[in-house]
């Protein structure tokens, strides 16, 4: 009878990420897009649109952001079912994934309720920050008056991180998950993984995973072996 080492079952549970503004490492990738978020409350008719590829650290610089103000934070998918009337006129709000509006079900009312959101805020005093991969002006959105007053926002662009923000991206990525992994590791990870956070995000939850079911620390050997599987 051939024995077969049994494995510990791995629950891939997310990781809580840490958003504070002591977690938010800035670097040249990051400053500018920082210091236009910061520039509140002298942004353009009172809106910005925070932009970057996936992982980039958007949802961080919205926290980041509704932590100085008390900002609501809502999903874009729940743009359709929210009463704008229940919205304060002097309010801050970040509406997250923007981009998103035209692809989902209620796309069109949602399109309607951020378009008068933009309306009662900007008459009210109060702010609007949106985020997404592009410009607003590449959304597609499918409502002119809306494309109209967010093609006037300011635009904080986050750009693909350097060596120093990846290698930061890294370390803040193992602590969430609350693994401690020596420089060597980041060292030995950074030339040789995907150039991207979203790909970091990858790598570090498939190291994490490893070392668990396998029940091992994080090494050389076990990074080593993660990347030629893809890092996932």
């Amino acid at each position: 009878m051939r024995l077969v080492r049994a494995r510990q079952l791995v629950l891939d549970l997310p990781a809580r990420p840490a958003l504070g503004r002591a977690d938010f490492y800035v670097s040249p990738a990051n400053a500018l897009a920082l210091a236009q978020v910061d520039a509140w409350p002298g942004w353009p008719d009172g809106r910005i649109a925070v932009i970057g590829p996936e992982g980039a650290g958007k949802t961080h610089l919205v926290h980041v952001w509704a932590a100085r103000t008390g900002a609501r934070i809502i999903a874009s998918a729940d743009l359709a079912g929210l009463d704008v009337a229940d919205v304060p006129a002097i309010a801050a709000l970040a509406v997250e994934d923007a981009d998103a509006l035209p692809d989902l079900p209620d796309g069109r009312r949602g399109e309607e309720a951020l378009f008068h959101l933009c309306n009662r805020l900007r008459a009210g005093g109060g702010s609007l920050m949106v985020t997404g991969r592009e410009p607003p002006a590449r959304w597609g959105l499918k409502l002119p008056d809306l494309a109209s007053r967010l093609g006037t926002a300011g635009v904080a662009r986050l750009e693909a991180p350097d060596d120093d923000l990846l290698s930061a991206v890294l370390v803040k990525l193992f602590a969430d998950r609350q693994v401690d992994v020596s420089p060597e590791i980041i060292a030995y990870l950074l030339p040789r993984m995907e150039r991207s956070f979203a790909g970091a995000e990858r790598l570090v939850a498939a190291l994490d995973r490893a070392a668990l079911s396998q029940k091992r620390a994080i090494t050389l050997r076990l990074a080593a072996e993660v990347l030629r599987q893809g890092g996932r």
